[in-house]
């Protein structure tokens, strides 16, 4: 049973990989993937119940992902069809290549320590879309984007879904994560970044507005409103979560309510055809629906892995055949570049106890940052990668052409400067 579920995520994962040459849009690909590897759990389970048992219980989990993403979407879709983001645009005057490198990298890495990867990097591959037109010059920054993302998540207790899977668990403190992370985090960072701004060079042409529906039905005054309610609706779910310890997609979906009755009120004296693009209606049909299947076809097969005792098997042969704690912990994050990060830190959970590893050991904050980072080597192996390979169709190979040498570098550097640090402070 085993052999056969491993068998055929990897015959997805390949055909998710050579999406284009296939000519098979791989959100179809990852359905049928996550169906079948469950298919074959249910049909070799000794009891028939206990597949069904689990699917609906990872689904929970999987549920609580695509309703943030949906909610995520829809806010940062309203925003842009508000024209909301020419609050920031407006306010970034210079159209060199390599210094918009610096401004928008930066501001992606402490913008995802504050939202999350996930949300930082749908908010900013819409401003791109205004800064940079040309597409070529744009996925070399949208892949920026996906490293600055993760890194930036990866030192902050709130910014990465697996960092903050160890500070609830107990692993780490708020206050030891951001000290001993930040530094590997910003080196995880400047590497590429230093590399992409050397490969860039001129000037970005911004394409002259031509939206003339919104030009027409949104005021300067409604722009602003609905972009900072849009933006405080984003802010507002770590704090939300932080306080209630309910999930982080109960914030969006708290936030999207908001932002519905908001832009409801802005604009009740017009009727359903003058509200047009900037109506929640709308903004629902506009998000990328496809990029939301592939996650749950994606998710589900890896949530049979785990169910299987694959991926745990993983984890206790790394641990067995490589000895070293540092290298391991490499190892494991850059395996979540093809393996989701979430069910590889919750194995390592379990197989390290907190009486080997006490809360603020080196381990667990060196282990946030692999998890966290180590998925930028590959377009589907994070959060953040796949909400911008669907948003700005970017292939799997060219990434890794073009972008996961850099992010390996990064990585590399990065945990070269933690054990450093490690290392001098005995």
């Amino acid at each position: 049973m085993i052999t056969i579920i491993s068998i055929l995520f990897i015959a997805g994962y390949i055909a998710i990989a050579m999406e284009h040459p296939l000519k098979v849009n791989k959100a179809a690909t990852a359905l049928i993937t996550g169906v079948l590897c469950w298919t074959v759990f249910a049909l070799f389970a000794k009891d028939t119940h206990t597949p069904a048992h689990l699917v609906s219980e990872y689904l929970g989990e999987v549920a609580g992902i695509l309703f943030f993403l949906l909610g995520a979407m829809t806010i940062v879709e309203l925003i842009d069809a508000h024209d909301g983001f020419e609050v920031i645009t407006s306010r970034i005057r210079t159209t060199s290549k390599r210094k918009l490198v610096w401004i928008l990298g930066i501001l992606t890495f402490f913008l995802s320590a504050v939202l999350d990867n996930l949300t930082t990097t749908i908010v900013i591959i819409s401003l791109l879309r205004v800064l940079i037109p040309d597409k070529k010059d744009r996925l070399l920054f949208a892949g920026l984007t996906i490293i600055a993302a993760n890194a930036g998540g990866a030192w902050s207790p709130i910014g990465d879904v697996t960092t903050t899977m160890l500070w609830i668990g107990g692993q780490i403190t708020a206050s030891s994560i951001i000290l001993q992370t930040i530094l590997p985090s910003i080196v995880c960072f400047l590497v590429p970044a230093f590399i992409i701004s050397r490969q860039v060079s001129g000037k970005a042409e911004r394409v002259p507005d031509e939206t003339s529906e919104t030009d027409i039905t949104s005021t300067p005054k409604e722009r602003k409103l609905v972009f900072w309610v849009g933006l405080g609706s984003l802010l507002f779910v770590p704090v939300f979560k932080t306080v209630t310890h309910l999930p982080p997609y109960m914030g969006v979906l708290l936030g999207l309510g908001v932002m519905w009755v908001v832009t409801e009120l802005i604009h009740h004296e017009k009727d359903e055809a003058e509200k047009g693009v900037l109506s929640v209606n709308h903004a629902l049909r506009k998000i990328d629906t496809p990029s939301i299947l592939f996650f749950l076809g994606i998710l589900l097969a890896i949530a049979a892995l785990q169910a299987t005792g694959v991926l745990g098997s993983l984890a206790l042969s790394l641990d067995r055949s490589v000895g070293n704690i540092s290298l391991v912990t490499i190892i494991i994050g850059l395996l979540s570049s093809v393996v989701d990060n979430v069910p590889l830190v919750a194995a390592a959970q379990g197989m390290y106890s907190l009486d080997q590893y006490p809360t603020g050991h080196f381990f667990w904050e060196f282990l946030a940052y692999c998890a966290g980072t180590g998925g930028s080597c590959l377009i589907i192996g994070s959060a953040a990668g796949v909400a911008a390979m669907g948003l700005e169709k970017i292939e799997f190979f060219w990434y890794l052409r073009k972008i996961g040498w850099l992010a390996f570098l990064g990585y590399i550097a990065g945990a070269a400067v933690f054990l450093l640090q490690h290392q001098l402070k005995g």
